[in-house]
């Protein structure tokens, strides 16, 4: 591929002396290429998110306005052409004045390197999993197959079916079983009779002893030869000998020969049926001939045309090359019979968009791995194939919801659901589903939650986790560049690179801000995660557990190794996470869960105690106050004394119940008979009450205890500016008992507290 500054295209089939011009505005961005018609391109091609200058030699021809080429507002003869994303041919039209009189084709190569196998691979490896979802014999659809591959005439149905097949015929893994088929071929003895001088026979066998007395054309035997003396007077001029050879013209040739014919004449009929010089019409004449080229070898030429197709022949299944081919002729016929509406996007008029063909190809990529890891559900493998009017399609299309549920077996069971486009619904109320703001659908959402438990109602009680992936096929190392960490200076001055950019329209950062987005939108969401052509997976989590979290994992189009360990790794890691029952995203789903679960919240706009330090846990509705009884100024100077407060306990009147708010109250209010309003506040100190003996008190000279256990609590006073000196009125609270009722222990919140304060 040859470099250009400029290329001059003559246009002289259109009119003499017509030629459009195009300058890179960038070098090593303008090439000549000379391999064009191995790949079925146009010669002059330029690379996507570049800017090209145009310009015709006369002035009445002109391409029109359109999402590439953007004339000069007054001088129509020259313009700009921005291919921005679009990869493949790109046809433009050329007008003189109003009429269309021509068009001109020019190449656009993806700006990621390898593009031109990333499409054939992916396409290759979508075939692969298609027919294998055929192939399954739960599938409802099998019953549906018909014969005639071409019978449907419409121009996107036969180049979507061809486009299938292409990807086989094309792959690496076709041609190289063919040569392999060449260079080491099946072959068997084979026998053959001729005539041959008697007196050349080296050893006779059985039928040769009978020839020599039955066969004509003899000549006499001298009188004294040893076999006239037995009695055999003549013997025959001639006998016929058995010899063997190694003949290639086995069944298992036969079949190859047979399956190169069948393919040759699938492609021939798509070519006949193609408009003449569009992409289908070249693309399977170039296979036609490729695999007439393949019929042409000698060694098929001793070849015989195939009785019967053995195809459960050790040979066919077992001989490197055969075992390929019988393989790509078993998925010949299913994908001959697929078509998918989706690749409309991917290749119709010209194009191969790539990025789009990536995204597609990683669905089945994950779906892949996803059935290694979950037991998907059949029923929803088996709808990704339809029955329509056209053949069998894949419902595979860029904006089509699909979603595919399972369950996973391990120490916890859980509810799985893979989803391709699901949009997530803006400015939902919570706690349902969706987004809180504007709709977003992840190209890819992974959503757990636990078996047995409706999705509606993990969705209410914080049970489930969304997952999200994004496909950007990209140039890896701007992304990784992005997602690495930074020294705190490089960080500084990235982040003002970046807000330069931004008010140029440059948003390089664009990709892993929709990340974060997807996870701090999307209700619920536990993720999200780029997924790229890179080599460099880099994990970004939240806390200390693997979730909640952000980052990319590398996913490249390969026939090897595509690079899917460290996801693979993830998932499973995941997995592990989910088992894990005291997990802090757990706790965390629980405390969402119970902060919210109440529609009305309590409010609360009083000045209470500063939540830091001791006081960090003081949430006025999970902060609880005892309120407390003494019974004289006796009592009340022994608990200023000793900082003690104590309760009986037993069964008897009084005695304080010991559920989980009395255990861990946090502050004690004090008040005496016929005494409903106080400001006596302390502060408990102690993790708990203290179960003391009423020997134990009277040491700490508690004027006569009348009972046998008593629960202590350890206590300080509160200053009263942190209350704002505020005073409460116990006959407010709920629990507040009159005359000797109002002796009883009891508890209530802070919250509650707050609402019995009286203003004076």
């Amino acid at each position: 591929m040859e470099s250009k500054k400029s290329v001059q295209i003559d246009l002289g089939h259109i009119e003499p002396g017509l030629i459009l011009t195009i300058d890179a505005r960038q070098d090593n961005t303008l090439f000549y290429a000379q391999d064009a018609l191995d790949h079925n391109e146009a010669f002059y091609q330029i690379i996507e998110g570049y800017f090209y200058d145009y310009e015709f030699s006369i002035e009445s021809y002109r391409f029109l306005p359109s999402i590439v080429v953007h004339p000069h507002s007054r001088k129509g003869y020259i313009g700009t052409i921005s291919p921005n994303i679009y990869v493949g041919t790109l046809c433009l039209p050329i007008f003189f004045k109003e009429a269309e009189i021509g068009e001109v084709r020019i190449e656009v190569q993806s700006i990621k390197t390898g593009y031109r196998d990333d499409y054939r691979d992916m396409l290759e490896y979508i075939t692969v999993k298609c027919t294998d979802l055929l192939m399954q014999a739960n599938s409802p659809v099998s019953q549906h197959f018909e014969s005639d591959y071409t019978a449907n005439n419409k121009p996107e149905s036969l180049y979507q079916k061809f486009a299938f097949v292409s990807s086989i015929l094309n792959s690496d893994e076709f041609i190289e079983s063919i040569h392999r088929v060449l260079a080491a071929p099946a072959t068997k003895w084979q026998e053959f009779e001729q005539k041959i001088d008697i007196r050349k026979a080296s050893r006779l066998k059985n039928t040769n002893i009978k020839q020599l007395t039955s066969e004509r054309n003899r000549v006499a035997l001298p009188l004294d030869h040893h076999l006239a003396q037995e009695g055999i007077l003549s013997l025959p001029r001639e006998i016929t000998e058995i010899n063997k050879f190694d003949s290639i013209d086995t069944p298992e040739n036969r079949f190859v020969k047979h399956v190169l014919t069948v393919f040759a004449k699938f492609c021939s009929d798509i070519n006949r049926k193609a408009e003449h010089e569009s992409r289908l019409f070249k693309e399977s004449y170039l296979i036609v001939k490729s695999l007439e080229s393949y019929l042409s070898h000698s060694f098929f030429k001793k070849i015989s045309p195939p009785e019967t197709l053995r195809i459960n022949s050790p040979i066919l299944q077992r001989k490197e090359g055969y075992r390929e081919i019988l393989r790509i002729w078993l998925m010949f016929d299913l994908a001959a019979k697929l078509i998918w509406k989706g690749g409309d996007d991917v290749y119709d008029g010209g194009k191969k968009d790539v990025a789009l063909l990536y995204e597609y190809w990683i669905f089945f990529v994950l779906l892949d791995l996803f059935q290694g890891i979950f037991n998907i559900n059949a029923k929803s493998l088996s709808e990704l194939i339809q029955v329509t009017e056209d053949g069998l399609n894949l419902v595979i299309k860029e904006g089509n919801h699909v979603a595919l549920e399972g369950v996973y077996n391990g120490f916890r069971n859980l509810n799985v659901r893979f989803s391709y486009n699901r949009s997530f619904r803006g400015k939902s109320q919570y706690p349902k589903s969706g987004s809180w703001t504007l709709p977003l659908r992840p190209d890819y959402s992974l959503s757990l939650w636990p078996l047995g438990v409706s999705e509606a109602e993990a969705e209410l009680q914080e049970l489930i986790v969304h997952l999200h992936f994004d496909a950007k096929y990209k140039i890896e190392t701007s992304l990784q560049s992005l997602l690495e960490q930074r020294d705190g200076y490089e960080e500084i001055e990235n982040l003002n690179e970046e807000k330069r950019q931004n008010r140029q329209g440059i948003y390089k950062n664009a990709d892993l801000l929709k990340m974060h987005a997807y996870k701090d939108a999307i209700r619920r969401t536990g993720g999200a995660y780029i997924l790229y052509p890179g080599d460099k997976s880099i994990k970004h989590i939240g806390f200390h557990e693997i979730i909640p979290g952000l980052g990319a994992f590398p996913l490249r189009p390969s026939k090897t190794d595509i690079g899917i360990s460290d996801l693979k790794s993830f998932i499973y890691e995941l997995i592990d996470h989910f088992n894990n029952r005291a997990s802090q995203r757990e706790k965390l789903a629980f405390r969402v869960f119970d902060i919210y679960k109440d529609k009305y919240p309590n409010v609360l706009n009083e000045k209470i105690p500063e939540a830091h330090g001791h006081n960090r846990e003081l949430i006025p509705d999970e902060t609880f106050v005892l309120i407390g009884f003494y019974k004289s100024a006796e009592h009340y100077n022994w608990i200023i004394k000793n900082k003690l407060y104590n309760y009986r306990t037993g069964l008897d009147r009084g005695s304080l119940i010991l559920d989980k708010e009395t255990i861990g109250a946090k502050y004690l209010l004090l008040h005496t008979f016929k005494q409903p309003i106080t400001d006596d506040i302390w502060r408990i100190t102690s993790r708990g009450p203290k179960v003391l003996l009423k020997n134990d008190l009277i040491q700490k000279g508690y004027l006569a205890p009348g009972h046998n256990h008593y629960l202590v609590y350890e206590i300080e006073k509160v200053e009263l500016e942190d209350f704002n000196h505020s005073q409460w009125d116990l006959s407010k609270l709920s629990n507040y008992h009159l005359a000797r009722g109002s002796a009883l222990p009891f508890v209530v919140s802070m919250t509650d507290l707050m609402s019995a304060k009286i203003y004076v």
